[in-house]
């Protein structure tokens, strides 16, 4: 990730103000900090872990903010083989469990790349009074009004 898309992060960071409970994931890299910063979700992008987003994890620990980066259902350090996740909801298990783990009142800013723009859209239609934010970053993105599967059915 570059720094301009860092400064972006930092810049959304500074516009309000949430935090919000642990992710109940096991693969998942937390930085936590006790002030009013906001609670930022990553999601990694498709063939990557919760590494890639080690940079970003730091910039916004040090300005002060929460940030909780995930790996979804068999992917990077997620325990689940890939054989054990037969559909797109349980692939999004970790993400949508981090959402729900969030307390009433709390709004997180979820970012998400590549395919797993589609993962943060399951969990804005899931949870919308629990998501503040969210910001696809070369992310896959569903149509409006069309079922999830045409979107990756196009991008195939």
């Amino acid at each position: 990730m570059d720094s301009f898309a860092t400064t972006i992060f930092l810049r959304m960071a500074q516009n309000r103000t949430v935090s919000a409970s642990d992710s109940s994931s096991p693969a998942h890299v937390e930085v936590m900090d006790s002030g009013g910063g906001k609670h930022f979700v990553l999601v990694r992008g498709l063939a990557h872990g919760a590494w890639c987003w080690y940079k970003v994890v730091a910039r916004l620990g040090a300005a002060g903010h929460r940030v909780t980066a995930l790996d979804m259902a068999a992917s990077g350090a997620h325990p689940a083989r890939i054989d054990e996740v037969p559909s797109f909801e349980e692939y999004s298990w970790p993400l949508l469990d981090a959402v729900a783990a969030a307390p009433d009142g709390d709004k997180l800013v979820l970012v998400g790349h590549s395919l797993d723009g589609l993962s943060l859209a399951l969990a804005m239609e899931r949870f919308p009074r629990k998501v503040a934010a969210a910001v696809f970053l070369v992310a896959c993105m569903p149509c409006v009004g069309r079922h999830m599967g045409l979107t990756i059915e196009e991008v195939s």
